[in-house]
């Protein structure tokens, strides 16, 4: 039976994921290996890999529909590592997202990512009969609610945006009433102001530096050279290892935030198609998981897995190119970040586990 399902393995999507994880480490060499405080990201990276790799495998090999039971533990969890930050977090940068394990640090916000998703995926599931209903959309706002205010409280704009986006496509792919949903936005849409008032400083100046660089050119420094690096790239880049915004330090973070800009800028208009002809292959072999999965909850699995892998790679992408504020989102599998790249790789482990068992097993 074992060798059975291993037919039904994915393993386009596997050496889609092996190229970008190859892909982003040898970027992150070239952006941080002069640069002593970081000189090590490459290496560190690659054990990251590695890491998620392995965690990744072996969640494939667990039957996805196992963890339908265990998605209130889990989510418990979720909100007590959420919580104990704010009591045992390290503050660095005005935020307190991370534990300090000494070797490494653990970011909780980050391994919500794909925890939320099946906590999602399982309310969803149960409530296949009634998913179009209010009181489905009120409670599933709730249950993706706590853990998205304490992560904005962090705070961490970027992953709550992105939580909510996720939870957004799950209940519409899930089959929520098109109305419900346009009220749902009118209300959002009514909200901005508040909001508005409730972010730090830092996060109202990011917004209002991308609607008026000129407004603050010191703050829009990076962006300035993030647009110099991207523009002087053209078609084929000036080669690894031989960019100058990223070489001679011009550009700041660029082994993670802006990464992409890196790419751009050494390889060129080519060296980002092949780019983004590998995050597309890995999102519509996502999507193709979610058509094959024979029940709801894989459905919804792969579903959410889609949507952050979409709206992530599309902000820190746009952040680049000044198309959208700056948010600190890396981009998926290429940006340097030992939580973000474990978090991602457990998701398509997740998506593996789903479609290794779409068919029933035949005698």
């Amino acid at each position: 039976m074992g060798k059975r399902i291993w037919r039904n393995y994915d393993f386009v999507l596997l050496g889609a994921t092996c190229l970008l994880l190859a892909y982003g480490i040898a970027m992150i060499y070239s952006a941080s290996h002069a640069i002593d405080r970081v000189s090590d990201s490459a290496v560190r990276q690659a054990v990251f890999a590695v890491i998620g790799l392995i965690i990744g495998f072996v969640i494939t090999t667990i039957d996805y529909r196992i963890l339908d039971s265990f998605s209130i533990p889990i989510y418990v969890i979720i909100v007590a590592l959420l919580l104990a930050i704010f009591v045992l977090g390290q503050i660095a940068f005005n935020a307190q997202r991370s534990f300090d394990l000494g070797i490494i640090d653990v970011q909780p916000s980050e391994l919500s990512k794909p925890l939320l998703i099946i906590v999602l995926a399982a309310f969803l599931s149960r409530r296949e009969q009634s998913r179009s209903q209010l009181t489905t959309l009120f409670l599933s706002a709730l249950l993706i609610g706590v853990p998205v205010f304490l992560i904005y409280r962090e705070p961490d704009l970027g992953t709550a945006v992105v939580l909510t986006f996720v939870w957004l496509v799950m209940v519409f792919a899930s089959g929520m009433n098109l109305l419900i949903l346009g009220a749902l936005f009118g209300g959002g849409m009514a909200a901005i102001p508040f909001i508005w008032f409730s972010m730090e400083e830092y996060m109202r100046r990011r917004v209002l530096l991308f609607i008026n660089p000129e407004g603050d050119p010191q703050s829009a420094y990076n962006i300035r050279q993030a647009l110099y690096a991207i523009g002087s790239g053209g078609w084929l880049g000036k080669g690894y290892m031989k960019g100058t915004q990223s070489q001679l330090h011009f550009l700041l973070v660029q082994h993670s935030d802006f990464v992409f800009s890196v790419v751009c800028e050494e390889m060129g208009m080519a060296g980002a198609l092949i780019l983004f002809a590998l995050l597309i292959v890995v999102l519509l072999r996502t999507l193709r998981a979610a058509k094959l999965a024979r029940d709801s909850f894989g459905r919804s699995i792969c579903t959410g897995v889609a949507a952050w892998l979409l709206f992530q790679c599309a902000v820190n992408i746009g952040m680049n190119l000044n198309l959208l504020p700056v948010t600190g989102l890396p981009l998926p599998f290429v940006s340097y970040g030992g939580s973000a790249l474990v978090s991602i790789l457990i998701a398509v482990g997740l998506v593996q586990s789903v479609l290794l068992r779409h068919r029933k097993i035949e005698f």
